[in-house]
Formats: structure tokens, C-alpha cells, sequence
């Protein structure tokens, strides 16, 4: 049984009209009403438990009170629920949509992943130091590692999110980030490759042109694309559910950390096809990611908001 808990601060001339808002919701329960316990801002406090599927539409119902501008709504998870009505509520009441995703909470989760401090490009170069590692000495491990320590993929999601809701400096941060992010990476592992080559520490296979690592990542085509879209699906599928296992494999599959790395270690040793390659594999499943998860949160709004239609459709012919 999935809930969210919901603590608001409620103006005293809208604790009436938000308290018959909340009783009126079946799926809102453990209603807790404290008339002018709260300061800063002054108010009345208003905490309810929500099942998860009717959040979305109580959320909304309190921000078109105006809590949010003159007041405060805060959500906070619920790990266990030991409660019959609630089960009966969700049974009842909600149906499909018992584990709808709380938007609020998707868009925060993103937001939160769409700030740059100076880690986020820290994360990157080394990301980058030990994807260009992995190409030299051909570890496929550690390209995988490489590509769990990028956060290169919340700045994609942060600027999907941004296009979806048409907010421009989202995107024009994230786009910043991103540049900036993976000059950094490449003029880090060039540099590296540069020492590596200028000492003779590459290993006989690599310097004799035995790079199967490199050549997987330098040689985008069809399946490369596939994939792309494929984890730009599930990434924005397993943020909207939380599924962080999910996410993982949304990390390990895109080939962007290791892409940026290998123009860096191509340019070092004048292997200029292989640049050319990793560039286009680097831009390729950026574009692709960020048009794929555009898409994927405009379809999943879509689909819960038809099942909640439908819904409200069987209330209103129940009390009709």
C-alpha cells in the first residue's frame, strides 16, 4: 500500500474550504486538523495520509486554494502502512491507478538532479579518467564503472523535464552543463592519454591497434540508437516509479561517459576516425535520450491522466 503524507499550512480563512476538500477525497485519510498551530507562516495545520493514486488530484485541489502562494504543502513518503480502510479505499476507489506516480515528486526528484554544483563536473572528468583507463587497457568493467559514477544523466532528464514543461532555463542550463561538463571530460582524458603516450605506458595490444573496446564505442549505428531509446524509456519510467535498480541499468547502458573519454584518448593518439566516431556516438545518445524522455513523460501524463478520467467518470455515475 502505497501513501504519501501530507503536511500543509493552511491560511484560517481556508481551513474550511481545504477541510471539505480533503473529507470529501475517500483516498484522504487520517485527517488532522491543529487551528493556529503554526508560525512562520501563521496558520492552521492540516496533515492527512493519501494514497498515492489520488495524490495527483489532491495536490492540485490544495494548490488551486492557493496553499502553495500563501501557505505551504510538503509531502513526505510513507514506508508502511498497516491500515484496512486504506486498503479498501485503494481497492475501491482507485483501481489501476493505486500506484500512480506523484508528478510533484517525479519533478522534484528531477529538479533536485538538475542543479551543477562543482561535483557534478568533478563526477564527470573522473568518470571520464576512468573510462579513458578502461579503453586503454581494454577493461570492460571498468567502462561500466565509468558509467555509474557520470551524473551526466540527470542533467538529460532536468532538460527533458524543461521541454516538457517549456521552461527555458532549465533547458539552457542543462545544455550548459552538459557542454561544459564534457569539454572538461575530453580535455581531461587527453591530457591523460598524452602522458600515457608520452612516457610508453599503453599496453603492446592497444599501441598495435588491438582496441575492441574502443571500436564498440567509436562505431554508433542502428543498435546503438535502439538502445538509446530503449534506456531513455526505462530512465524516465524508473524515475517516475522510483525503481533504482532500473535507473542503475539506465546508467550502465548509455554510452556517454565512455564516448566522451575515448575522443579524448583518440585525439592523443592521432586516431582521428575514432574521434570523429566517439563524437558522433557522444551527441547521438544525448539528442537521443533527451527527445525520447520528452516523449515518455508527455505519454505517461497522458496514459494516468485517461486512467483518472475514467475515474471520475464511475464517482459521478456512482452518485448520479
Amino acid at each position: 500500500m502505497d501513501m504519501v503524507h501530507v503536511r500543509a499550512v493552511c491560511p484560517p480563512d481556508l481551513t474550511e474550504r481545504t477541510m471539505a476538500l480533503l473529507n470529501a477525497e475517500p483516498c484522504a485519510l487520517n485527517l488532522i486538523l491543529r487551528t493556529g498551530g503554526v508560525r512562520n507562516p501563521d496558520g492552521d495545520a492540516i496533515e492527512c495520509d493519501v494514497l498515492t493514486g489520488a495524490a495527483n488530484e489532491v495536490l492540485r485541489g490544495l494548490r488551486d486554494l492557493g496553499l502553495e502562494q500563501r501557505g505551504a504543502i510538503v509531502l513526505d513518503p510513507v514506508d508502511t502502512v498497516f491500515s484496512e480502510p486504506a486498503a479498501r479505499a485503494g481497492a475501491e476507489e482507485l483501481g489501476a491507478r493505486l500506484r500512480a506516480p506523484v508528478w510533484e515528486q517525479v519533478e522534484a526528484r528531477i529538479r533536485a538532479e538538475g542543479r551543477y554544483p562543482p561535483s557534478f563536473y568533478l563526477f564527470l572528468v573522473i568518470a571520464g579518467l576512468i573510462g579513458a583507463v578502461g579503453i586503454i587497457t581494454n577493461s570492460q568493467i571498468l567502462i561500466v564503472a565509468a558509467m555509474v559514477v557520470g551524473p551526466e544523466y540527470g542533467a538529460i532528464t532536468s532538460i527533458a523535464l524543461g521541454i516538457d514543461r517549456r521552461a527555458r532555463p532549465s533547458i539552457e542550463q542543462g545544455l550548459m552543463a552538459l557542454l561544459v561538463g564534457f569539454s572538461l571530460t575530453v580535455a581531461a582524458t587527453l591530457l591523460f592519454a598524452l602522458l600515457v603516450r608520452g612516457f610508453g605506458l599503453q599496453p603492446e595490444a592497444f599501441e598495435l591497434g588491438l582496441r575492441p573496446v574502443s571500436n564498440l564505442i567509436n562505431t554508433p549505428n542502428f543498435f546503438s540508437a535502439v538502445v538509446a531509446v530503449l534506456a531513455g524509456i526505462v530512465g524516465i519510467v524508473s524515475l517516475a516509479e522510483a525503481r533504482t535498480s532500473a535507473l542503475l541499468g539506465v546508467f550502465i547502458s548509455v554510452t556517454t561517459i565512455p564516448a566522451a573519454a575515448d575522443i579524448g584518448v583518440s585525439l592523443a593518439f592521432a586516431s582521428w576516425g575514432e574521434a570523429r566516431g566517439s563524437l558522433l556516438q557522444l551527441l547521438l545518445n544525448i539528442v537521443v535520450l533527451i527527445v525520447v524522455g520528452t516523449g515518455t513523460l508527455r505519454c505517461q501524463r497522458a496514459i494516468w491522466r485517461r486512467v483518472g478520467a475514467r475515474r471520475h467518470e464511475r464517482a459521478v455515475r456512482r452518485t448520479g
